[in-house]
């Protein structure tokens, strides 16, 4: 069964590891080597970890004589950042129409306090 590619971007980004590693390539190419420096973990776990990101086309591998770079691929990313904006939009409403009631209270109680 394929996984629409919405829901493997979000399944990817669910587990820490795997933001931790984004965060890494956002700074440009790496090996997964280098990748897995700074983390607790086996290569072969980091491994992993780049074959679930690499499945939702977050990640691309290439070759370059003896050095094989992992890259960000940021599409999928934009995809996902659209999707959520539409939420964003909504709690925005819904935070202006509280300061709105909250104001209107306390202007209430500052004329009852007045009388």
């Amino acid at each position: 069964m394929r996984i629409d590619p919405l829901s493997a971007t979000l399944h990817a980004l669910a587990d820490p590891t795997r933001r931790a590693l984004l965060a890494r390539l956002a700074l440009g190419d790496a090996s997964v080597t280098e990748l897995g420096a700074p983390l607790d973990m086996s290569l072969a776990a980091v491994s992993k970890h780049l074959k679930v990101l690499e499945g939702a086309g977050l990640v691309s591998r290439g070759r370059h004589m003896q050095w094989r770079p992992c890259h960000l691929e940021a599409a999928p990313l934009r995809d996902a950042s659209e999707w959520l904006e539409q939420y964003r939009r909504f709690w925005d409403r819904s935070i202006d129409a509280l300061a709105d009631h909250l104001a209107t209270i306390q202007a209430t109680k500052k004329t009852k306090v007045k009388k």
